[in-house]
């Protein structure tokens, strides 16, 4: 991908080396969306998700801002043989800030773009990057539970070693993979400025954790999807080289639940999926890639 020289987000807070106590809980069951191996949102009502979106734009045809009234409901360096100097790693860290800020611009240049053509405003996310736990509007989080989008501050959080994580445990190597994962958690902060995010979280306090893991599954194929939309129109800027789009995709099969439980545990188990098997991830993926429509991504009245 070529990224360098290009404009960097403002958007970003460094919350790195600030310690500070981890409590208990975790992320709850209102809160974060994750990737790549957390439980997700789950919801119910699929053809009301539709009529939400519908709705949205509807609002704002008819001059009401439904992003005001939904801000007044919320609530709140790769491992090597030699050993690496602190120079070197300081160096590293901050190359990979400067990655990062930039997909990040490239996420709301695409977006501000799609949002204005439908005579919208597009409300960008904060890049929130931190290291080993933070704290967020929906809780506690570790490293471990991977980068993930909170809709209560609208901040999308990640640890930056978990790139390195990402190339060495799952064996998802290239700057494209590195992007497609902050491009996905950005797919559920449109998600969650649409109004989908809300009424999941609101609908899924009365499904069987079956449901929601059903209907989560929904929710992180369209951001998937959205991922796609957005490596779609950074294709046209001419900014991907070859092997981007296969550094994606393979990215988006290693992490897919399938294989995940199948390096993790040695079996599968369907009915706990929740972010979508290797090739469902890859194939709503590339179906934005090579589309760049939203009408593309509506995995609600379609077959996953």
């Amino acid at each position: 991908m070529r990224w360098r020289g290009r404009r960097q987000s403002e958007n970003v807070q460094d919350a790195r080396g600030q310690g500070g106590g981890f409590g208990g809980g975790g992320l709850g069951r209102g809160g974060g969306v994750r990737l790549p191996m957390g439980r997700g949102v789950g919801g119910g009502g699929i053809s009301g998700i539709l009529i939400l979106v519908v709705l949205f734009f509807a609002l704002r045809a008819c001059g009401i801002d439904p992003l005001a009234i939904l801000e007044e409901a919320s609530g709140p360096a790769p491992g090597g043989g030699g050993q690496i100097t602190e120079t070197t790693d300081t160096q590293a860290s901050d190359e990979m800030t400067q990655f990062v800020s930039t997909v990040l611009a490239e996420t709301e240049d695409v977006w501000n773009g799609i949002f204005q053509a439908e005579g919208l405003d597009y409300t960008e996310p904060t890049l929130v990057l931190f290291s080993r736990q933070v704290r967020s509007a929906c809780g506690y989080a570790s490293a471990a539970s991977g980068p993930f989008y909170c809709p209560g501050d609208r901040k999308v959080y990640i640890d930056l070693a978990f790139y390195d994580q990402l190339e060495r445990q799952f064996e998802a190597a290239g700057d494209f993979a590195q992007a497609y994962v902050l491009a996905h958690e950005v797919g559920h902060h449109v998600q969650n400025l649409t109004g989908i995010l809300p009424k999941f979280n609101e609908m899924r306090q009365s499904m069987s954790q079956a449901e929601a893991n059903q209907m989560s599954t929904r929710v992180e194929l369209q951001a998937d999807c959205f991922a796609g939309i957005w490596g779609h129109f950074t294709d046209q800027k001419g900014l991907l080289e070859q092997g981007d789009l296969e550094e994606a995709l393979n990215a988006a099969t290693q992490i897919g639940d399938d294989t995940l439980q199948r390096r993790t545990q040695g079996y599968v188990v369907p009915e706990s999926f929740n972010h979508g098997t290797s090739e469902q991830r890859a194939t709503w993926f590339n179906r934005g890639f090579q589309s760049g429509k939203l009408a593309d991504c509506d995995t609600f009245n379609n077959p996953i």
